[in-house]
């Protein structure tokens, strides 16, 4: 299937039902406007990608970016995203690193870290982990892992961190202790 979506600052609207299905069920990317817990496999809303997924299924071949009236590219959508959002090429590396191990990638912003990491797919599972990027040279306030490893903890989820350093990504695994 020919898919094209349409650049917005920092998302990838692709209008088409069809096409929206289809990159939103196999392998659950993005999220259909107005549609807060899609059940039907034939949904009739556009879907909205984040930046980071549309560079992602762009790479992939799945999915064609339009910018004011042209195609774009990988480089040209990539750079875009490295100039909307902080931190855009850790948060990217690591989202497609989940992916090439074969983890669904959410959005993590409502349980406080960058994504949510699935097995088989919301509505299927619940998401056992919460992922934070973090770069190795750069300053974090441990308060800030605190909050998010109790929020995390209190919906049963596990705290990964995703430390990049350089040309490679370590995670570590947080759980809760308590003595």
């Amino acid at each position: 299937m020919n898919c094209t979506g349409y650049l917005l600052y920092n998302r990838v609207i692709v209008p088409n039902y069809d096409c929206a299905n289809s990159i939103y069920w196999n392998g659950y990317y993005g999220s259909f406007l107005g549609v807060s817990k899609p059940r039907s496999r034939d949904i009739k809303a556009p879907l909205e990608l984040s930046i980071i997924e549309a560079v992602y299924l762009l790479e992939k071949g799945v999915l064609k970016v339009e910018y004011n009236g042209r195609l774009i590219n990988y480089n040209e959508l990539y750079s875009k995203g490295f100039e909307t959002i902080e931190e855009f090429s850790d948060l990217y590396r690591v989202y497609k690193d989940l992916r090439e191990r074969g983890f669904i990638v959410r959005r993590g912003l409502k349980f406080g870290c960058d994504y949510l990491i699935y097995r088989f797919g919301p509505g299927i599972d619940h998401a056992p982990f919460g992922v934070e990027v973090m770069n190795y040279n750069s300053i974090h306030d441990p308060i800030v892992l605190v909050r998010m490893g109790r929020l995390l903890h209190s919906v049963r989820k596990k705290l990964i961190l995703a430390i990049v350093i350089n040309d490679r990504i370590e995670y570590i695994l947080l759980t809760w202790w308590k003595p």
